[in-house]
């Protein structure tokens, strides 16, 4: 495992290297791994990294970039829109020469074009905003501070939104609420139901599951093999 970067185009122009957690070996499968989006994004980055191990011992190569506004990311995420997330994913596959795409929960709405491969956890955009949408309302009332979702979703759509830690502008929340996956050729879906255990998204703290992360790396090494 090791640290590379990628050449990522900015929003108006102008482009900025960003991080790549890699498992490169120069082998003839290479996989783009696309993150979970905002808070689900920290729950299941250990999973996430288990899994790219596991491929690893398999044989297979994988990379993990950094979205622009993200971890070690130096952009600022009220500038970034899903779009850009998309291009910057584009990006990174050609770069890194990716033949084959796994995406994770909300990774699947920013999907590289062309690239068959998996999709793991689907969930519309719309459900991680609403999500994000409750988890501020409960924090606001531990503080004394009463918020509903109705006037939080107005006030996002309007002028944007501070949710998860993440400051969300208008246009990233109106484009999230539109979007879902959608089916394609050669992308399979994985449920959750395939892996077992409960889902590590909707666990309260950052979580791990050997079991479910040798479930899915095995579905797609198998997959690959086949």
């Amino acid at each position: 495992m090791k640290p590379q970067t990628y050449n990522c185009p900015l929003p108006g122009g102008g482009d900025a290297r960003e991080l790549v957690l890699a498992f490169d070996q120069g082998r003839d499968m290479r996989v783009l791994v696309v993150p979970a989006l905002f808070d689900e994004a920290n729950r299941m980055r250990r999973f996430t990294v288990e899994v790219m191990r596991r491929l690893d011992g398999a044989g297979i190569d994988s990379f993990l970039p950094d979205l622009p506004g993200c971890n070690e990311s130096l952009q600022d995420i009220a500038r970034i829109e899903p779009e850009d997330w998309a291009t910057a994913m584009h990006a990174a596959a050609r770069e890194l020469g990716a033949n084959r795409v796994l995406a994770i929960r909300g990774g699947g709405l920013i999907l590289p074009p062309d690239l068959g491969g998996w999709h793991y956890g689907p969930v519309k955009g719309a459900s991680l905003i609403k999500t994000m949408l409750r988890a501020r309302v409960l924090a606001s009332r531990e503080v004394g501070r009463e918020e509903n979702l109705d006037d939080l979703t107005a006030r996002g759509l309007e002028t944007g939104l501070e949710l998860a830690g993440y400051a969300l502008s208008a246009e990233m929340i109106r484009q999230l609420q539109a979007m879902a996956p959608a089916p394609r050729a050669g992308l399979t879906v994985i449920d959750q139901d395939a892996l077992d255990g409960s889902p590590l998204w909707l666990r309260a703290e950052p979580d791990e599951s050997a079991d479910q992360a040798d479930a899915l790396a095995a579905m797609v090494a198998m997959s690959i093999v086949a």
